[in-house]
């Protein structure tokens, strides 16, 4: 699963003489993410930010930031945007989601934005656990299961969330320019798990309407669904590629570790939130 990385000199994003066979777009409608179709390889144009040519079997990847865009940036948008792209391209399979190690497993968070996926995991790194990574949760066959691959070592929070979670003395990272939230970088206070972990839980979040926390089985239907909906995919019109992630995640989907997780979203209720999910973790353990 290595990409080998290539940064070139500054360029700038001139006119492409190609259709963008697909498209990321902000809900207020602008781009985020241009996906071109090139000879032999793909570009991802990020407008006003950094074109990057990704090979055809992902394991490459040249970068020509735009004017003016620091070097931070640019490392943040390949490693959280551009890197697990490329891995679906080698069949890696990586989501929209967090994850955090508790008591020697591997827990995930998907969600939409803004459903809390980044707090639990600094939630969790900051009382006593680990997390595994913020929003690239990385899984891979392993024995009769799976395993939560680590990720970059930072998690990205909002104002209202970095201040409930984060004290003074936290690292923090350089900014990026196309994002205001603040950064934090793995230390002994926000505590980062290097290791490969067993996966014993996929929870797919709710909307926070709940007005206690529940936890509710989901089908290998269910779960496939919304697996595929969070999956990170570069290119979404290659049959065989596509036919190939589908059935991976439905191998992954067939595990009995999803569920839906709801909770009231209040920081002070954080506590009792991560207690829950450990002693949820705790009851599959002594199944097993």
């Amino acid at each position: 699963m290595v990409v080998d990385f290539q940064l070139q000199e500054v360029s700038e994003q001139g006119p492409v003489a190609l259709t963008p066979f697909h498209q990321w777009v902000f809900p207020g409608g602008a781009i985020w993410t241009q996906f071109y179709r090139q000879t032999g390889k793909y570009l991802l144009r990020f407008p006003g930010l950094a074109d990057f040519h990704v090979s055809e079997d992902g394991g490459q990847v040249v970068c020509r930031p735009a004017a003016g865009v620091s070097a931070q940036t640019v490392l943040h948008l390949y490693e959280n945007q551009v890197v697990p792209l490329a891995l679906s391209l080698l069949g890696t399979l990586v989501f929209h989601a967090s994850a955090v190690e508790v008591d020697g497993y591997g827990i995930a968070f998907v969600g939409e934005s803004g459903h809390g996926k980044s707090t639990l995991a600094a939630s969790f790194s900051t009382n006593g656990f680990r997390f595994l990574s913020d929003d690239g949760f990385i899984v891979e066959e392993a024995g009769d299961g799976y395993r939560v691959l680590p990720s970059h070592p930072s998690i990205r929070l909002w104002g209202d969330s970095e201040k409930a979670l984060m004290g003074h003395g936290v690292k923090l990272a350089p900014p990026v320019q196309y994002s205001p939230k603040a950064r934090f970088l793995a230390d002994d206070r926000v505590v980062f798990c290097a290791e490969p972990q067993p996966l014993q839980r996929v929870y797919f979040l709710g909307e926070g309407k709940s007005p206690k926390i529940s936890f509710q089985r989901m089908s290998a239907s269910e779960a496939l669904i919304e697996l595929v909906k969070h999956s990170f995919l570069l290119d979404i019109e290659a049959r065989d590629l596509i036919a190939a992630h589908f059935d991976r995640v439905a191998k992954l989907a067939a595990q009995p570790v999803h569920y839906r997780l709801d909770y009231p979203r209040r920081f002070e209720q954080l506590a009792l939130v991560r207690q829950a999910i450990v002693d949820h973790t705790c009851e599959a353990k002594e199944a097993a």
